[in-house]
């Protein structure tokens, strides 16, 4: 495996690479399922897969080194170099601004993944990709002093209900683009030189927290989001450092604020969902989209959860393989110990399905079925996960009395047949006296 200190050279350096051929390398597609990019389980400095989803992209963006523009508000913390990591503010690109079915799209929904789920995909890449990073390194405890420089305008920033009007001067042309399995994807970055943002309109519900210098982190993400703030302010809120004891406050790179605010939420609406009522029926729902099928499976139980993805050849994590492969990760009544091994995805579906469960006052077993087909071949971020099992949840579901129709039902909708998911399901495998395994084997 790359030494950490090397792959962080290496995986920010896309613009200098060239794509290694599959036929000069042998990669094992259960290897690249693990990794995602963020590993190097091959032993490779990079990852060839990302490199490749690169290229092209790369030449689609020219910026100079002023920037001026309007953020929606959106920063950005880095993991790299922890404890002292990459901070800064994302400015769009004007000449970058997309239109699409519905018009001209609005600055602030391009830091918003809780509206990207009825945009189309390519949409959300072509401004996504227009965001421009500007970078300042700091220690993460930096977040807990009280200063006027970069920090403190980060944390107002992190705080904004509104776009803010933001000047940038960047020391070098930004370059490179951030694809990321936990992120949404990022334009091109640079070393910051120097920042202005014009009049701050913060939100008063994350301003309160702020300045509760005795909630605890965890305590601040619940009551914002029993006040109705969204996720994706939250995870800004974390990454900022504007949240927790005073004292104990950190910047926290973005891409573990997600999970945390992710895992948070969702254990906490469990815990409510367990004084639930099961559901009586068996409910079947199901979202296609962007080469993507969703399958959930809601059955009569207490708490339990199972998240399976299936991504088959020439995907974003199976481009070499000639067969599709799968990965999953489960949790039974009392909860999980460990980091789940398909990664943060599990608990961006953990937390839709957890959130609609309490909508309806009810628990429930739960199986999610995912397919991921060729065509699907860049990683854009596990809110691609949540915001679509979140809108297939909101849907119509298929009813059943029987456990058998329900499955039936399901693997009719899916490519994979029902006893390779057997294998791979240990809540099919925990149910096998309820199923006639042999019945749907025709």
């Amino acid at each position: 495996m790359m030494s950490s200190k090397n792959a962080s050279h290496y995986s920010s350096s896309y613009s200098s690479l060239t794509p290694i051929s599959p036929t000069h390398i042998n990669l094992n597609p259960s290897i690249c399922m693990q990794c995602r990019g963020s590993k190097y389980l091959c032993g490779l400095a990079y990852c060839p897969i990302l490199v490749s989803s690169v290229k092209a992209m790369l030449e689609r963006i020219d910026v100079d080194k002023s920037i001026d523009g309007y953020t929606p508000p959106s920063i950005f913390v880095g993991r790299l170099g922890y404890p002292k990591v990459s901070i800064g503010p994302m400015v769009p690109v004007p000449v970058q601004v997309v239109e699409h079915d519905m018009g001209s799209l609005d600055i602030s929904i391009y830091d918003c993944p809780e509206q990207w789920h009825n945009i189309a995909l390519d949409y959300v890449l072509k401004f996504r990709l227009a965001m421009v990073r500007g970078k300042v390194k700091v220690h993460v405890d930096d977040a807990s002093l009280t200063s006027s420089g970069i920090s403190s305008i980060l944390q107002e920033l992190a705080m904004a209900k509104v776009p803010v009007d933001a000047e940038m001067l960047l020391k070098n042309k930004p370059s490179g683009i951030n694809l990321s399995e936990y992120l949404p994807p990022s334009g091109p970055s640079a070393e910051m030189e120097r920042l202005k943002v014009g009049s701050i309109r913060v939100d008063e519900r994350i301003e309160k927290a702020y300045y509760d210098y005795d909630l605890s982190a965890s305590e601040a993400m619940l009551q914002l989001y029993s006040n109705g703030v969204s996720i994706s302010s939250i995870v800004r809120a974390l990454s900022a450092g504007c949240l927790g004891y005073k004292r104990r406050r950190r910047f926290v790179p973005t891409r573990w604020s997600i999970t945390a605010v992710d895992d948070t939420i969702s254990k906490a609406l469990i815990e409510q969902i367990k004084h639930e009522p099961s559901i009586d029926e068996y409910m079947v729902y199901s979202r296609d989209v962007s080469m993507n099928r969703f399958i959930c499976i809601l059955l009569p139980g207490k708490w339990e959860f199972e998240w399976i993805e299936a991504w088959f050849p020439s995907t974003t994590w199976n481009v070499y393989g000639s067969r599709y492969e799968m990965i999953g990760d489960h949790e039974y009544y009392r909860g999980r110990k460990g980091y789940a091994m398909v990664g943060g995805c599990y608990y961006s579906a953990r937390l839709a399905v957890a959130e609609h469960l309490a909508s309806i006052r009810r628990q429930a077993r739960v199986l999610m079925l995912r397919e991921i087909y060729p065509g699907f071949n860049i990683p854009v971020g596990v809110w691609f996960v949540r915001e679509h099992v979140r809108a297939m949840l909101k849907g119509k579901a298929a009813r059943f009395t029987r456990m058998d129709d329900a499955i039936k039902y399901a693997m009719s909708m899916l490519k994979i047949p029902l006893e390779e998911w057997y294998r791979e399901s240990s809540m099919l495998r925990g149910a096998q006296t309820q199923i006639r395994l042999s019945y749907y084997m025709q």
